[in-house]
């Protein structure tokens, strides 16, 4: 079997899992490029490597060139980890367009659930009309932001603590 041939299926495979992640967005125009869904579909792609090679060992003789995949699998699963979870290159515009899909996927399954009890119902349409004010919202802020970007200058404002 073909390095290459590895190689052009994990990144192939890494594009439509990142694909993928939009087909639960309620609306055409909420697909937004995340970079936070990006970082995940290269955890994913990482893991899928380093699971695939393990599996298929024996068809791929080189030894270093195995270890070397499964050694850059585990540095590409713990940066791209670590970017996922710390938002480290996530700004203001990047936020937001991440978190319109993010809404749009509440939206989704808070009309489309089979909901019986009127109470949930009741909270349900509570959610969506908050998502869709927020959307928005969001999207008039990115479309202000884009026009009139914040001063280079502008210092972070604090991340709230985790709970």
């Amino acid at each position: 079997m073909s390095y290459a041939r590895f190689a052009l299926t994990i990144v192939t495979s890494t594009l439509v899992m990142f694909g993928l992640m939009y087909l639960n967005t309620y609306a055409l125009d909420h697909v937004r490029f995340s970079q936070t869904r990006t970082w995940m579909a290269v955890v994913m792609g990482a893991a899928m490597a380093a699971t695939m090679l393990l599996f298929m060992w024996g068809m791929y003789a080189n030894r270093k060139a195995n270890f070397a995949i499964l050694a850059a699998s585990a540095v590409a699963f713990a940066g791209a980890l670590w970017l996922v979870r710390s938002q480290e290159t996530v700004g203001d515009v990047a936020y937001m367009e991440a978190m319109i899909p993010h809404h749009s996927i509440a939206v989704l399954t808070s009309e489309r659930a089979h909901i019986r009890d009127p109470r949930v119902r009741e909270l349900a349409d509570g959610i969506i009309a908050a998502q869709v004010r927020e959307i928005g919202e969001m999207k008039a802020l990115i479309a202000d932001l884009r026009r009139n970007p914040p001063a280079a200058s502008a210092p972070d404002l604090p991340a709230r603590p985790a709970n």
